[in-house]
This record gives structure tokens, sequence and C-alpha cells, in this order.
């Protein structure tokens, strides 16, 4: 007697058929944010090892690679024998399974032989992805004579990374497809034209059009952006919370490195909205910074009662590695009110950073007030407003720069207004 399994694959749409049905034996999908590449890619997955295939699936890192696990494991529930999250497979009926690999291990997939190979989010691999698909992952197609199929969002021109150069140099073998965001069918042309009627047009090519961008040399924010009608702002009569952001200098690295904080008020009615109350920077040995945070967390308290923040102070947010590790460790023994900023935000790039919150700006969600855009300070024998001088005037891809303010802008607005898990 057969036994029979049902599962529910959800449908491609139009453009998500077309690239499956091609036979090319290396696919590489350049898509815009939404178009539904991971989706795809996770239907894939289910379908080929159902049918008792051997699926290798390959992500930049575990917090990217785990939602993906856990959909997959779902979909498969009716098939499955057995499925580990500590060793990241799932096994089948019928002796399908999917595999799951981190691309931080140079080593992934080493030993594997697969039908099929999936790498998502391949453009997020700065470095190091070519070694790993050369020498670790494609000989693991050699049994089955397997398929690979690799998809991700532009992240720049970048001639080191390998999705780029699996999109633009075709001796390499990969068969691309270009898909932008609206060739999803499910997403509202009205949905779509207002949420990139906010962004710059930058923006909008890399991340929603699935162009590559050069960055390089390009001013992330403008002035304008952050006043209202050309005017800085009033301090708020009421706010929702206050909280400041922390870059941290290094032990022993007093030359080149700043200690920065910059202080928010987020505003949530009648729509969620930052105003930048203030800023310090200082050039500290990091090893000092014990006897500083505690008069930035009062600072921080202080603003809370100017500005009637109903919820009080939520307290400094510090980078979790290096010096700020001690800091916040220091803190929690102390009792001072520190908080970690989530690891994967600080793994970003600059630039991803940047990207992430340029639509807050432009939009006019992030006001900087008259304190602020008015002061003055004195940093490495140089008297000027070191906030407005590092936001605006930072180049991607040029060295040297100071970046301590830019860098707790970018943490400052995710934290209060984007995915960043501050409050």
């Amino acid at each position: 007697m057969t036994t029979e399994y049902t599962i529910e694959f959800l449908p491609f749409h139009s453009r998500q058929k077309s690239i499956y049905r091609t036979s090319a034996k290396r696919k590489v999908i350049r898509a815009g944010r939404r178009f539904g590449k991971t989706t795809m890619l996770e239907q894939c997955a289910g379908n080929w090892s159902a049918h008792r295939m051997r699926v290798g699936w390959f992500a930049p890192s575990y917090k990217i690679l785990l939602p993906s696990y856990k959909t997959i494991r779902n979909l498969l529930k009716p098939v499955t024998v057995s499925a580990s999250k500590t060793d990241m497979i799932i096994e089948l009926i019928g002796g399908g399974q999917v595999e799951f690999w981190t691309l931080d291990n140079p080593d992934a997939g080493r030993s594997r032989k697969y039908h099929k190979i999936i790498i998502d989010e391949a453009s997020l691999v700065k470095k190091g992805m070519r070694d790993i698909w050369e020498q670790a992952i494609e000989p693991t197609l050699l049994d089955y004579d397997g398929d690979a199929v690799m998809a991700g969002t532009p992240k720049g021109v970048d001639d080191e990374n390998f999705f780029y150069q699996a999109c633009n140099d075709k001796a390499l073998g990969w068969e691309e497809h270009h898909v932008p965001t609206t060739a999803n069918p499910q997403i509202k042309p009205s949905a779509y034209a207002q949420i990139v009627a906010g962004k710059p047009p930058l923006v909008v090519q890399q991340e929603y059009l699935a162009e590559f961008v050069d960055w390089r040399g390009q001013n992330f924010f403008k002035l304008d952006w952050l006043l209202e009608n050309g005017e800085s702002v009033d301090y708020p009569a009421h706010c929702d919370t206050v909280y400041g952001v922390v870059d941290c200098a290094q032990k022993g690295d007093i030359n080149n490195d700043g200690s920065a904080c910059i202080w928010f008020a987020l505003i949530n009615y009648p729509i969620p909205h930052l105003i930048i109350l203030d800023w310090e920077i200082i050039q500290i040995d990091g090893y000092f910074l014990k006897d500083v945070v505690p008069q930035w967390v009062n600072r921080t308290k202080h603003l809370a009662e100017i500005c009637l923040a109903r919820m009080g102070s939520t307290g400094l947010f510090i980078e979790d590695k290096a010096t700020g590790i001690t800091l916040l460790q220091q803190g929690a023994n102390e009792g001072w009110n520190v908080h970690p900023i989530d690891s994967g935000l600080t793994a970003l790039s600059k630039e991803s950073r940047a990207i992430n919150i340029s639509g807050y700006v432009a939009s006019g969600k992030v006001r900087v007030s008259k304190y602020a855009y008015e002061k003055i300070s004195e940093y490495k024998q140089s008297k000027k407003n070191h906030l407005l001088t590092q936001v605006l005037q930072f180049i991607i891809g040029e060295v040297n720069q100071d970046d301590d303010l830019f860098d707790c802008f970018n943490y400052g607005v995710t934290l209060g207004l984007g995915n960043g898990e501050g409050f």
C-alpha cells in the first residue's frame, strides 16, 4: 500500500516561472527588493528535496539563513524524517535532504555532494566568495552533474565581489536574470510609487531597479533633508523617549579614532520621526570612556526631562564590540542605562547602513534641532560643527575620514525608525 503525502507549495508568478524553466546549469538572479527571490528559492529547495534530491543552501550568515531554514522545515513537515536546527539539515522520506551552510565558513559544503546548490543573498559576501565557490561549493555538484542558482540585490560596483563578477563576466558561465521589484505582479504600483518617492535616485536604482550603482565619491545625505522649510527646529514640547548612540574609540588609539555620541528625541505621533537634540565628539583613549559614559547617560536623562519624554530616557546604545563590550559589561555591573546595538546592524558596511536609512532622512523624518545645528566644538584642532561636517560630507570609498558621528547618525536613525531592534 502506497502512502500519499501532501505538500502545499506557493505558486510562482510569471517572472519566477521564466527563471525556473530555463535549462542553464548556472543561474544568477539580480533582483530588486521584494521581487520574491528568497521565497522562490525556498519553494525550489522544498520541491527538489521532496523529489529525492540533495540540496545545499548557502547564505552569508546564520541570521539570514535561519528564516529560510524554518520556512523550508515547515513546508516539508509531511515528508520529514528529521530536522536538526543544530546540524542545520532536513532529511526526508525517500532520501531527499536540504543542508544549510553559512558563508563565513570558507569550507562550506566541502566533502558533500548535491544535485542542486542555492546561494541566497550572495551580494552581501564582500570578499572571498569566489574562492569558496570554486574550492568548496562547486565541486559538490560533480557527482550528480548538478545545478546552481545564486541570487542577490546589487551592493555597489565591486570588482572583487563574486556576485558582481557572475553578473558581468559572461566568461564565468552564469546565465543572468535581471528583475526589478516591479517584476513582481503582487506589488501594487501605488505602494511602490509611494515608497520610492521619498528615496534618493541612486538608492532606487540599486535597491529597487537592481542596477549596479557606483557609490564611490558619492555623498549620502543633504542638509535640506535635515531642515524644516530651510530652518532647524526647536526642541519638541513633548516626545516619546530620548536616547543616545555612542561610537567608541579603541583602547590605546587616541591619534586616529574619536568617541562620539548623538542624542535623539523619538516622536511617534502623527508619524514616527526624530529630532537630533545634541551631539558630542571627543578625542580620548577608549580606556577613559568609563568616566565619560556615565556623564552621557545623565545627559540623556536630562534631555528627556527637558523634552517631557513620556517614556523617559531609553539610555545609551553602544556597539557590542571592542571597547564597547567592556563599557556594556561595566554598565551592567554599575547599573548604567546602556544597551548593545544589535550585531546584525554593526556588521553591515557603512554604505549599507546609510542606504537603509536614506529614505527616512530624505523624506524629512529626521530633523536637526537649533541647538545641535548651531553647536560648535573643537576636535582634532578644528573648531566647527562636526555633526554636519561628518554626516553631510562623508564620501563612500574615501579613506581616513572622520566618521564617528556619521556612524552614530546611521545607528541612531535605524534604532528609532528602522529595523534596528532598539526599542
